[in-house]
C-alpha cells in the first residue's frame, strides 16, 4: 500500500506564487516517477509536471518557464514551485507516483488564482 499526502494549496492572486509538496510512504519501488496532475470540473485530469528518480523532467507546455518540479529521493517527496500564476491555473492538483503498472494518487489540493 502506498499513501500520498499533499500540502501547499490555497488562494493566491494572479502573478503570485505557491509551492506544493507531496510525501509518499509505504511500499515504494526504488525507481519511480512522481508528478503533479490537475483537473477542473468536467474535464480530464492532465499532466502538469513529472520527474523520475533519476531526474528526468517533463512539463506541460502551459506551465513551462513558470513552474519548477523537484524531488528529494531520500524523503520520497516531490515539490512543485508555481510562479507567475494565472487564473487558468485554478484547479485541483493531484500528486501521483507510479512505476510499471502501479499508479497511486493523492487526495488532491485546491489551487485558486483570483484577485
Amino acid at each position: 500500500q502506498v499513501q500520498l499526502v499533499e500540502s501547499g494549496g490555497g488562494l493566491v492572486q494572479p502573478g503570485g506564487t505557491l509551492r506544493l509538496s507531496c510525501v509518499a510512504s509505504g511500499n515504494i519501488f526504488k525507481f519511480n516517477r512522481m508528478g503533479w496532475y490537475r483537473q477542473a470540473p468536467g474535464k480530464e485530469r492532465e499532466l502538469v509536471a513529472s520527474i523520475t528518480t533519476g531526474g528526468t523532467i517533463t512539463y506541460a507546455n502551459s506551465v513551462k518557464g513558470r513552474f519548477i518540479i523537484s524531488r528529494d529521493n531520500a524523503k520520497n517527496t516531490v515539490y512543485l514551485q508555481m510562479n507567475s500564476l494565472k487564473s487558468e491555473d485554478t484547479d485541483v492538483y493531484y500528486c501521483n507516483i507510479h512505476w510499471d503498472s502501479y499508479y497511486y494518487w493523492g487526495q488532491g489540493t485546491q489551487v485558486t488564482v483570483s484577485s
